[in-house]
């Protein structure tokens, strides 16, 4: 039988590794639509959380304190990288996707108990 908690540790392990190298690898890609790096880092950002919250089941402020420090510390890294730049924007979007997540939990949790409380 497959251990789900670990299952998503290995998955959340592998996207950590993902992020990271596309994040620091020279772009080989254009960009051909203004912001869609935004969108990107929206989407990488919520999928580390909800990987790291069905891993790990810890509090909200932890997840937003470990993204919050990754994604500074992507920034940061790029300013040394000379095919890359640093963008305040981008960490923005990187805290938008830790925020939609937890957004989209609550309101999925919110419906359950109003779907619940009507069926009786």
């Amino acid at each position: 039988m497959i251990n789900k908690p670990l299952l998503f540790k290995f998955t959340f392990l592998l996207a950590v590794i993902v992020v990271s190298y596309l994040v620091f690898s020279k772009p080989s890609y254009p960009q051909n639509i203004p912001g869609m790096d935004k969108v990107g880092h929206v989407g990488s950002f919520f999928g580390l959380t909800l990987l790291a919250y069905f891993a790990f089941r810890p509090r909200w402020y932890l997840v937003f304190i470990a993204t919050a420090c990754y994604g500074a510390l992507i920034e940061v890294v790029q300013s040394y990288l000379p095919y890359r730049s640093a963008d305040y924007h981008d960490f923005i979007a990187d805290m938008c996707g830790v925020v939609l997540f937890y957004l989209l939990l609550f309101l999925s949790r919110l419906c359950y108990k109003t779907w619940n409380r009507s069926s009786r």
